[in-house]
C-alpha cells in the first residue's frame, strides 16, 4: 500500500465518522446506516443500545426527535490501517437541548467512539462500534434565543450547499 493509498483510506474512514455525527445531527436515518456495513454492529452499553448498527441509528434519531437541538463535534481521530480492515479512535462532543418541566436543560456527552472498519466490495463500513462515554453532565441554562436558519433535516441549508443527494 502506497502512503497516497493509506491516506485515501484513513480520508473514507474519517469522512464516515464526520458523516455519522452530520446523521445523526440532521436526523438523516439513511445516512447514518449508510456508515455500518449491514451486519455492522454497536455497542453504546447495555443501558442503552447494543445491536445492530442501523438499530442505534434508529434509536437516536428517534430519542433525538424528543429534543429542541443538538449538535456533535467530532476530533483526535486516529485511524490504524491493516490492507481492508482498519481500527479507529474518535473523541466525540455531543451537547443536546431539551425542556425538562418550564426548564431547559442542556445535556452534555463526552464519548469516544472505537471502531473495527473494514473494506468490501471497495467501500469501507463499521463492522463494530464501542461507544466509551467517559462523562456527561445536565444543567439548567437560559438560551439566548430560538436559533438560526438550521433544521434537523434535508431542508437544513448545507443540504443545498453540499449537492447532497441522498
Amino acid at each position: 500500500m502506497t502512503n497516497l493509498d493509506a491516506l485515501a483510506d484513513k480520508q473514507a474512514i474519517t469522512d464516515l465518522i464526520y458523516g455519522y455525527c452530520r446523521a445523526v445531527d440532521r436526523l438523516d436515518v439513511p445516512l447514518g446506516h449508510s456508515i455500518w456495513h449491514e451486519d455492522g454492529t454497536a455497542d453504546y452499553g447495555a443501558d442503552f443500545y447494543q445491536g445492530l448498527g442501523s438499530g442505534v441509528i434508529d434509536r437516536i434519531c428517534s430519542d433525538h426527535l424528543k429534543m429542541q437541538s443538538h449538535s456533535h463535534q467530532v476530533t483526535n481521530i486516529l485511524i490504524e490501517l491493516d490492507g481492508d480492515r482498519a481500527g479507529s479512535e474518535a473523541y466525540c462532543t455531543a451537547t443536546l437541548r431539551m425542556m425538562r418541566g418550564d426548564a431547559h436543560v442542556q445535556i452534555s456527552v463526552w464519548t469516544r467512539y472505537v471502531d473495527r472498519w473494514s473494506r468490501r466490495d471497495g467501500r469501507w463500513g463499521i463492522d463494530h462500534r464501542i461507544a466509551v462515554r467517559d462523562f456527561d453532565e445536565i444543567r439548567e441554562v437560559q438560551p439566548l434565543g430560538r436559533g438560526g436558519l438550521g433544521s434537523r433535516d434535508a431542508g437544513d441549508p448545507s443540504y443545498a450547499a453540499l449537492a447532497l443527494s441522498i
